[in-house]
């Protein structure tokens, strides 16, 4: 049987999730795209500037309530590989977007995403091993992330 934590403890726990998971926005925000992105030549199914923000937004909060759920599954004593995976796949998300837009290296950035992509599904198949909704909710996640690094990579090969 897996010890449930109070429900206070619960919520400051979900709390502590959703404020982890705006790390990777707020660093994200200090490379705004600005004229070098307007430059670039881009496909026509490229996305308005405009859905990101929306999408990520969801995307984080789903990501913070997946990782709480498994936490809620024992904590960190017992779930730690999901959980420390789950840290590694945001730190490496934290890391995509200073690397394309701050430093303009798009490849370097392809190459990033793609690992990014592999530890967000490892970590999204340790959380289905804990927990079937929270692997569930890091699927919209991954299935952006597949769509942004084929972007990327278009990105990156058309404007080589």
């Amino acid at each position: 049987m897996i010890h449930q934590p109070k429900p206070g403890r619960k919520l400051a726990a979900l709390t502590g999730f959703v404020l982890l998971c705006t790390v990777p926005a707020l660093l994200g925000s200090f490379s705004v795209p600005g004229e070098w992105y307007a430059q670039l030549r881009k496909p026509s199914w490229n996305p308005p500037g405009w859905v990101f923000g929306p999408v990520w937004t969801a995307l984080y909060l789903m990501m913070a309530v997946a990782a709480w759920r498994v936490w809620t599954r024992g904590g960190w004593a017992s779930q730690r590989r999901p959980l420390v995976w789950f840290l590694i796949q945001l730190g490496l998300n934290a890391a995509w977007t200073p690397l394309f837009f701050g430093l303009r290296q798009p490849g370097w950035a392809f190459a990033e995403i793609l690992v990014l992509w592999l530890a967000i599904a490892w970590t999204a198949a340790l959380f289905f091993r804990a927990d079937k909704t929270a692997g569930w909710l890091l699927a919209p996640y991954l299935a952006w992330v597949s769509f942004a690094s084929v972007l990327n990579g278009v990105l990156w090969r058309m404007n080589s």
